[in-house]
């Protein structure tokens, strides 16, 4: 069973990582961004829930790269991720922490920090990570499995 003060600790070991609040709830940023927040749940979600029981416990949203990685992950991991129709259309997931490993949380962390770092703070992370001369020429870095960023577009 992980907790908020995993996650902070998680969070706290990412480069330029600030914690706050946003709407009331904790929320970890990095340049400006919310990456990952507390997310308990609204009377409003309850009532979306219908019969259905919500899941019980702190719930942690987390950003990822896209709808594509969001429908990804919530397939790889359905015991523990999961998301709402406040979410639909949404680059984020919902995670109950009483039922995710610590690895899956781990590495939901860090992808949601990839998905928010500026480009070059993450290229940086991911090269101290796992040095480029140490991976096969196929294997993406750690942290980082088929998941790539999309390339910045310009305005």
């Amino acid at each position: 069973m992980a907790t908020i003060d995993d996650v902070a600790r998680v969070a706290s070991e990412l480069p330029e990582v600030t914690e706050g609040e946003r709407h009331g709830n904790l929320t970890w940023f990095v340049s400006g961004k919310a990456f990952a927040w507390d997310r308990p749940f609204s009377k409003a979600d309850i009532k979306r829930f219908g019969d259905l029981t919500p899941p019980e416990g702190p719930i942690l949203a987390v950003r990822v790269l896209d709808l594509a990685d969001k429908e990804a992950v919530l397939s790889v991991h359905p015991k523990s991720f999961f998301t709402i129709p406040h979410f639909e259309g949404f680059s984020a997931v919902l995670i109950t922490l009483r039922t995710v490993t610590t690895k899956a949380l781990r590495e939901a962390i860090i992808d949601a920090w990839l998905a928010c770092a500026p480009r070059d703070l993450a290229d940086h992370y991911l090269e101290a990570r796992v040095p480029s001369s140490s991976l096969a020429p196929d294997r993406p870095p750690a942290g980082r499995t088929t998941r790539k960023r999309p390339p910045r577009r310009s305005v």
